[in-house]
């Protein structure tokens, strides 16, 4: 006989508990603990979401399992299609993160409106048809008729759906309004999160139907929800960006099917979301005379090379303490190269405001932009110009020098492409032949050196 039973499950980790308590004891977390009613007993499984299965799984040998190829469903986005490995894979389940407004929705409507020869269901808990419709109209003005929209909640209604269209792509949005009926907590909260989540996976891996869910994150930036959600789902994706900057970057954070190292960057438009096939071009800024306080960096993120415009200014404190601010660029990780450029090269900054900006809006992580960002501090503080055809890569160490970083030829090849005369580079990049580059590459091994060949 089935029973209901009272449990208290933390919104925040998803462990559960006989009794309310302030503080989660699994993460430490504080007033997240929710009651919810659970079903226990013989008969608790009575509620499973019956789908209509082809055939049940029989276990195989090894060498019996077929490893052809899967052809990929191409998304008709080669940003997209790059993030996933060349394509969206028959019975996957791919999950979209990103903040509330960066563009989430409309990316995948999109998708969907461009997948002309393919049935697409459009499942929306947050928007009717009629909003879909208008955004639709806005992002293009193709026939949609191989796209259908439905505004819908209940996940037992979205499987009957699925039943009766059987599309070629489902689009969920999103997973957090998703409500299971057997059960009796709220939707959003861990437990519909999760039997919903299942639900989907079991009808996707059936019926070979690839899955797109939208997900909400949280005020700490990760995804909303247990995080068993990220280990159920094949592909995780997320969407960055700032709302105050026109460019958002997608990038795969789990990625059964390919690597977690490609990102895509989109430029939002009133149109809708363009694709940036060449981010270096975007990046770099167009100036009719050369300034003081610019380099330009050859960075990389994930395996894409391009390259961006470090902007710094250095100048004499107005209110006695020095400030020191930075846009796109770790904090701290500037305060570390003021302090090798005040003890190992004998330029004093203590005394000077310093204010550090990468162009675009872009957030970079990538230790090889060191050399640009202390070559620009220097500019700005003297006064004098970095050529504008020279560009800059490597990694600055506490002893002020230049250490190697990864993929130096990919970074090289990326300024060569774009016009640029020279190259400053780490001297011990072992194994790179860098005679066979057209572009004149300078191996420096102490920040005197590269400020020497820059000002000189």
């Amino acid at each position: 006989m089935a029973k209901s039973k009272t449990i208290y499950v933390c919104q925040n980790c998803g462990a559960e508990f006989p009794k309310w308590m302030g503080k989660c004891s699994a993460c430490g977390e504080w007033n997240t603990l929710t009651e919810e009613v659970t079903i226990t007993g013989k008969n608790k499984t009575s509620g499973r979401i019956a789908t209509h299965s082809t055939g049940r799984h029989k276990p195989l040998p090894v060498s019996s399992v077929s490893v052809e190829d899967v052809p990929r469903i191409d998304t008709c986005i080669g940003e997209l299609n790059r993030v996933l490995g060349g394509g969206l894979v028959p019975g996957s389940l791919v999950l979209l993160g990103g903040e509330p407004g960066i563009g989430k929705s409309t990316l995948v409507l999109q998708m969907a409106l461009k997948l002309f020869s393919k049935k697409i269901l459009y499942v929306s808990g947050e928007e009717s048809p009629r909003q879909i419709k208008l955004r639709a109209e806005r992002l293009s003005n193709v026939d949609g008729d191989h796209c259908f929209l439905v505004g819908e909640t209940s996940l037992e209604q979205t499987i009957v759906h699925i039943e009766n269209i059987n599309p070629d792509l489902v689009i969920i949005d999103s997973i957090q309004t998703m409500e299971r009926e057997a059960l009796e907590s709220i939707p959003g909260s861990v437990s519909q999160i999760r039997e919903c989540t299942v639900s989907i996976l079991r009808v996707a891996k059936e019926k070979n139907i690839p899955v797109l869910l939208i997900g909400h994150i949280n005020k700490e930036g990760s995804l909303a929800g247990p995080k068993v959600l990220e280990h159920i789902v094949d592909v995780v994706l997320q969407f960055e960006g700032d709302g105050q900057n026109m460019y958002r970057i997608l990038r795969a954070i789990k990625n059964r099917f390919g690597s977690t190292s490609e990102i895509g960057i989109f430029e939002m438009h009133g149109e809708g979301l363009r694709e940036v096939i060449n981010p270096s071009e975007m990046l770099l800024g167009h100036h009719e005379e050369e300034l003081s306080g610019i380099a330009i960096a050859a960075a990389l993120e994930g395996i894409r090379p391009f390259l961006i415009e470090v902007q710094a200014l250095a100048s004499t404190a107005a209110y006695g303490t020095p400030q020191r601010t930075s846009t796109g660029f770790d904090l701290r990780r500037l305060n570390m190269l003021l302090a090798v450029l005040e003890k190992r090269a004998g330029f004093k900054l203590a005394a000077k405001d310093v204010f550090l900006n990468i162009a675009g809006g872009f957030k970079v992580s990538d230790p090889a932009v060191d050399l640009a960002v202390v070559a620009s501090i220097l500019s700005s503080n003297t006064d004098l110009v970095i050529p504008h055809k020279i560009c800059l890569t490597g990694e600055v160490g506490l002893s002020g020098e230049i250490r190697p970083v990864g993929r130096i030829e990919q970074r090289v090849t990326e300024a060569e492409k774009l016009g640029f005369e020279s190259i400053v580079v780490p001297r011990y990049q072992r194994g790179v032949n860098f005679e066979k580059f057209n572009i004149k590459v300078i191996q420096t091994a102490k920040i005197e050196e590269a400020f020497r060949f820059l000002f000189s």
